[in-house]
């Protein structure tokens, strides 16, 4: 993977990341649940020549030691980690889960973005709905397809984790998430899924991490609602995938975008897994809100 490892202190520790390297504006990139920061790598290499990428690895992924003991860790942490990095309204761009957690971030005050950019990763349910929606999450069964089909908390050796990978690789072309990614960045990513525990390697995130994020509290203040968005002030773009988990409802996307003007829908053929099979469409998106963040600056004498 191209990019610097890095380490970004949060309040309990730190998590793990790639500075791609650059200059300019910031811009922290979220990954979805399952993914890690390498899912970044091919976005990056489109932004290093006009801004400052970095991308983290969230708890319980990647090479992240810290675990989630909450529903909350995991986006708040994203905080704390522009603070570390003295970034000043940075754009923060998340796909899938992450698309959730730097909205969250921004609805609880932790960060103040010159732009969110939200890429497959909406939450348009109600309170109720959503409750629902993640109790279900946490069933046995649930937790059984996980296993099945990521194969989440693996413990392997050596050998079947190589094995694994290459398999990863090799079917990659008829995956329902990873076709049309680049051979080598589903090696990445997938061998970045695996943490070194002794002699052996554990598949993350665990199915312990994903029950952790999803026992969602009721009454919270910031919740994965639709009317999370009526908290939001800055200009917000969000990609649509044609096939991704949202395609089917575009109308409440658009009807969540039309509500507060400086917000834009885009439409990207891709499935869901847009960073890495789109990346640079994507990056291209990215790039106008970067230039947006650049003129405003120089129009305030920054």
């Amino acid at each position: 993977m191209t990019g610097t490892q890095i380490e970004l202190p949060v309040v309990d520790g730190v998590l793990s990341g790639v500075d791609f390297g650059g200059h300019g504006v910031g811009v922290l990139l979220v990954h979805g649940s399952g993914h890690n920061a390498a899912a970044w790598t091919d976005v990056a290499s489109h932004l290093v020549g006009e801004c400052h990428p970095i991308a983290l690895d969230l708890r319980g992924h990647g090479q992240t030691r810290l675990d989630s003991t909450d529903p909350e860790q995991y986006w708040r942490d994203i905080g704390g980690v522009v603070t570390a990095l003295a970034w000043d309204r940075p754009v923060l761009v998340g796909h899938s889960t992450g698309g959730y957690a730097v909205t969250a971030a921004t609805a609880c005050g932790l960060v103040e973005p010159a732009a969110l950019c939200i890429v497959d990763g909406m939450v348009l349910d109600d309170r109720n709905a959503s409750i629902a929606e993640h109790a279900d999450m946490r069933t046995t069964e649930a937790a059984d397809r996980l296993r099945s089909m990521f194969r989440y908390g693996w413990n392997a050796d050596q050998d079947q984790m190589h094995a694994y990978v290459e398999q990863c690789v090799r079917e990659a072309g008829e995956d329902w998430l990873n076709a049309g990614a680049r051979p080598g960045l589903v090696e990445e990513v997938t061998r970045r899924s695996f943490m070194r525990r002794g002699h052996r390697w554990v598949r993350r995130p665990a199915i312990k991490e994903v029950a952790a994020v999803t026992a969602v509290e009721p009454d919270a203040e910031v919740f994965p609602a639709v009317d999370l968005y009526d908290r939001l002030t800055c200009p917000m773009t969000i990609v649509l995938a044609e096939d991704g988990f949202y395609a089917a409802r575009r109308d409440e996307v658009r009807a969540v975008v039309g509500a507060v003007p400086g917000r834009r829908l885009i439409d990207i053929s891709s499935n869901h897994n847009v960073p890495m099979t789109r990346p640079a469409d994507l990056a291209a998106i990215i790039l106008d809100l970067v230039r947006d963040r650049a003129a405003t600056s120089a129009g305030n004498g920054d």
